[in-house]
């Protein structure tokens, strides 16, 4: 075997390891708090020290984001984690570590008699197969070409 089909395949598996080695069992995820608050920078009054922190900054106590979308971009990541961690805990090491790998190499599988968009095997390894999103629905190829089954079987053929 190559030495680098050995090194990409360790680095790959080596990715997989730290991935699961990220254990939590949080079920939400954690909220990012305001990066500085008056409290932080008050004196003995109550009031804003200018002179030991520097002019006070609004835009550093009011955040322009709620923590709701931060929390609802997260909110994935947060149930995966929880998932493979909740299958080391039972199964051992090797379940996560398998069901990772699967998801990498049906990522990367390329799929040439279906539509580009979608991608079942996956959602299948993800457990997102029993739901409908609005990117299920509305894939946005109004304006593209057709998508051609004889076509694609030519390409394959010729290749």
């Amino acid at each position: 075997m190559d030495t680098r089909r050995i090194t990409s395949r360790l680095s790959t598996l080596l990715d997989i390891y730290y991935n699961i080695m990220q254990s939590s069992l949080r079920i939400v995820p954690a909220s990012s708090g305001k990066s500085a608050t008056i409290q932080d920078t008050a004196n003995s009054l109550g009031l804003h020290d200018t002179l030991q922190y520097g002019p006070r900054s609004l835009a550093a106590e009011i955040q322009s984001e709620g923590s709701l979308k931060a929390r609802l971009e997260n909110w994935d990541a947060t149930q995966d984690n929880l998932k493979l961690t909740l299958e080391r805990n039972i199964f051992g090491m090797h379940a996560p570590m398998r069901r990772l790998m699967e998801r990498k190499i049906v990522g990367t599988t390329a799929h040439s008699l279906s539509a580009p968009q979608t991608n079942l095997h996956l959602d299948i390894l993800m457990g997102r197969d029993e739901t409908i999103e609005a990117s299920d629905v509305f894939l946005g190829r109004e304006g593209g070409p057709a998508f051609d089954v004889h076509a694609e079987i030519q390409k394959k053929v010729r290749t």
